[in-house]
């Protein structure tokens, strides 16, 4: 198989999963609700958990995860992609970053997706455990903290790219330090109006009551 078609084949298989818009079809199926006209307006966890209560939001989130991080475990393993160039991280890595992609501008729903976080995570769980442990623990200790989902979100993207680096060993080659670069900048920019809101005031906190969540 030529390498140009596997580079294509993985990019498209990871888009696909990543693209699959959990919450929107969730909002619909269950409770008859497009969220993309409600709270913050867009698919991710977050905004379903305050739009549709704390079940649906818990199973978005989980199904968001998921979506990230099975594509980019299973696919590279597949005889199909045994060839391709790189290896099976350069295989995560390309699924990984389209399915991140899929997330952010899914096809499935005029190209308007959520912030990208959780499938994130989910790619960080396959690929690189020790950053997803890390992103998770700085996520956690600052919502815990502050109660601010977005800042969780922007230091824990700041936080596991420490982690790639150091994993790393000083070693800038390996494809799986500049994904991670990426998804954290692209993490850190979707939540730009966020970080903009809190540096007026103006960020709500998360509580785990409905109505009430960032």
């Amino acid at each position: 198989m030529a390498p140009a078609v596997l580079v294509l084949a993985a990019a498209l298989a990871g888009y696909l999963c990543g693209a699959l818009p959990f919450g929107l079809w969730l909002g619909r199926w269950v409770r008859g609700i497009d969220v993309r006209e409600h709270g913050s307006r867009n698919l991710g966890a977050t905004n379903v958990y305050r739009v549709l209560g704390p079940p649906l939001g818990i199973a978005t989130l989980l199904l968001d995860v998921l979506k990230g991080a099975l594509p980019t475990w299973l696919l590279p393993r597949l005889p199909f992609f045994s060839g391709f160039p790189g290896g099976v991280e350069a295989c995560a890595v390309a699924v990984g970053l389209s399915a991140v992609a899929g997330h952010l501008w899914t096809c499935f729903a005029g190209f308007r997706g959520g912030k990208g976080v959780a499938t994130t995570v989910g790619v960080l769980l396959a690929v690189a455990p020790l950053a997803f442990a890390v992103f998770v623990g700085v996520f956690a200790l600052t919502l815990g903290l502050t109660r601010y989902v977005s800042l969780g979100s922007v230091l824990g993207s700041i936080a596991l790219v420490v982690a790639l680096v150091w994993q790393s060993a000083g070693r800038l080659d390996r494809p799986v330090l500049w994904m991670g670069a990426l998804l954290a900048a692209l993490v850190i920019a979707r939540h730009r109006e966020n970080l903009q809101r809190l540096a007026r005031g103006e960020e709500r906190r998360f509580t785990f009551r409905r109505g009430t969540t960032t």
